[in-house]
């Protein structure tokens, strides 16, 4: 591909005024999430608190052959149309890539702004379409797959090589970390249209108050998410069994479900630890079962920035988690919680010790600062008021981090590279990303 030629934005009717915008959110994946998924969970909280603000919402996705099959319907406010596609490898990914430069030729002048929560091939399309068209796109990189194996990854192959021009044509980008925003810098993308804007999180649904811990009761530590390989969860099996062997005062608690799920039954029996670890499945309740932790876990191998890890520290909850991308902005050790190296099992054995040796009182204080450091930065009302400004062009694009939180004592981990992680594939050749069960 040539380089880019200056983009000429053709004159356009007036667009909607800044309270009432129209946006057009493009996933390439399922909505409405049956049973979670991190992008698809981020279009769904942010596009019911757009609709709540008066602003009018379109949600665009592939009609996937095991997803909801309504070409067009309304979900909780949201206006949501499926792009038709013959199922079959490489050929029904053109065909869908075809299909959406069509929908933008004909309907561009309905949206003032086109938020892609995928940088992948409808992100392509957006970029390539939508300037000649005066759309402006906000594109945004939910995980550090897209920069690793999928089109954004580098220095790639001749064809990611060829697209690159074709990112810088998008207005903004929507990094969720800084060391995503620092991934995009790197590949020539100009500062000012990185806008470090993290996943959100409504408070209104984590209470922060819990009841203390009747006498008697185990201490929990929970983890959520789906039971698969990029999870690192036998690590964190082994570490247990390391640190709580024998022990009845502290239990392990398992939200989801996932290919791996009876490999780590069957090695938490090998480890002896079956009474202290229990695998609750997938849950509705997840709230709930939040209210009755004293603190979560994330050993995760790779991440954008977890839904989970927000939600932890929503409920007032100090976090034991790898040093990935989001987790490494958020928790601070021995503020927020405690990290360690993905993979190390010997650190995290010693970031479980740690969390075993503080006091309920010592935790609490973590958690406080956890639920403190969402709210400044992840809440939902944060989060969208940035968008916004995003949308018409009015953000800084220095990546930001959260500010501190008072100190508490702590040892840190230190940090390893993240290793790659491939999505499962749509019969089409369509990438199924791993946005994980949160």
């Amino acid at each position: 591909m040539s380089q880019a030629s200056p983009i000429r934005r053709p004159t356009r009717p007036a667009a909607a005024p800044p309270h009432r915008l129209r946006i057009l959110m493009v996933l390439e994946s399922e909505f409405p999430p049956r049973r979670g998924g991190g992008s698809e969970y981020q279009v769904r909280t942010l596009g019911e608190a757009l609709h709540q603000r008066g602003h009018r919402v379109s949600v665009l996705t592939p009609r996937l052959i095991d997803g909801a099959q309504a070409s067009v319907e309304r979900y909780r406010g949201l206006a949501v149309a499926r792009l038709a596609y013959p199922h079959l490898r490489v050929l029904g990914g053109l065909v869908m890539m075809a299909r959406m430069a069509l929908f933008l030729r004909r309907h561009a002048r309905h949206y003032d702004v086109a938020h892609v929560h995928i940088a992948h091939h409808l992100a392509a399309v957006c970029c390539l379409v939508a300037p000649v068209l005066g759309l402006r796109t906000l594109v945004k990189v939910a995980g550090v797959w897209e920069l690793r194996d999928g089109l954004l990854r580098s220095p790639g192959n001749p064809l990611t090589r060829a697209l690159r021009p074709l990112w810088r044509r998008a207005d903004g980008w929507q990094a969720v970390s800084s060391r995503i925003a620092g991934h995009l810098a790197g590949l020539g993308i100009a500062r000012e249209r990185i806008h470090a804007i993290p996943n959100a999180v409504d408070l209104t649904h984590f209470s922060a108050q819990r009841e203390p811990r009747a006498a008697g009761t185990p201490r929990t530590l929970l983890y959520v998410g789906r039971l698969a390989p990029e999870k690192d969860l036998p690590t964190l099996l082994r570490a247990w069994a390391r640190v709580f062997a024998g022990r009845t005062d502290r239990r392990l608690w398992l939200v989801g479900s996932g290919v791996q799920q009876e490999a780590l039954e069957r090695l938490a029996g090998e480890l002896g630890c079956t009474a202290s670890i229990t695998f609750l499945g997938h849950r509705d309740d997840v709230a709930d079962v939040l209210a009755q932790a004293d603190a979560g876990v994330l050993p995760s191998l790779v991440e954008g920035l977890s839904n989970t890890l927000l939600e932890f520290m929503a409920c007032g909850l100090p976090v034991l988690a790898s040093r990935v991308s989001g987790s490494e902005d958020l928790i601070e050790p021995g503020v927020t919680g405690w990290l360690h190296a993905p993979g190390d099992l010997d650190g995290l054995a010693t970031a479980l010790r740690a969390m075993d040796g503080a006091s309920d009182a010592q935790l609490a204080t973590l958690g406080h600062n956890a639920r403190s450091v969402v709210a400044r930065c992840a809440s939902r009302e944060q989060v969208i008021d940035r968008l916004l400004a995003a949308y018409t062009g009015s953000v800084d694009g220095d990546p930001a981090t959260p500010p501190p939180a008072p100190a508490e004592p702590g040892a840190p981990a230190p940090s390893a590279p993240l290793p790659p992680a491939a999505p499962p594939r749509d019969p089409a050749g369509v990438a199924r990303h791993p946005t994980g069960a949160r």
